[in-house]
């Protein structure tokens, strides 16, 4: 019995995880939309959609750039360039609110777990434009 238990475990843990799967809340998108309206729009437009200075964060060119691509890879870059005017400044739970604030922008379903700043947990969630069939 025990065997059949370890093995339902391990084979939820091994099925891929998407940003369809509900990995943020909708206080964390919340959290994210002040955080951008601080530190994101005066490059990236109201509400991401694209500014002079900077490209959209929402979109159908957002999403084909990053469709495949792990959240672990969206995070780093956020953390690491943004804002252009002080780059490395968010911390990695602030680069997560932003994430989730461009999930909830794109309609992709809240969750009941926040989004972890964690490369790691990151790394195992892929950002996927259409939702897959399951």
């Amino acid at each position: 019995m025990c065997g059949v238990f370890a093995a339902a475990i391990l084979a939820a843990a091994a099925e891929p995880r998407s940003v369809w799967d509900g990995v943020y809340v909708a206080e964390q998108a919340s959290r994210g939309e002040k955080l951008a309206a601080q530190r994101c729009v005066a490059c990236h437009g109201d509400r991401l959609t694209g500014g002079e200075l900077a490209p959209a964060l929402t979109g159908d060119v957002f999403s084909a750039n990053w469709d495949g691509v792990k959240l672990s890879d969206l995070a780093d870059r956020i953390r690491t360039t943004m804002p252009q005017d002080r780059p490395g400044t968010l911390s990695r739970a602030q680069s997560a609110d932003i994430i989730a604030y461009i999930l909830s922008l794109a309609k992709m379903p809240a969750g009941d777990a926040p989004l972890a700043g964690d490369a790691g947990v990151l790394g195992e969630i892929t950002f996927e434009s259409i939702k897959p069939q399951r």
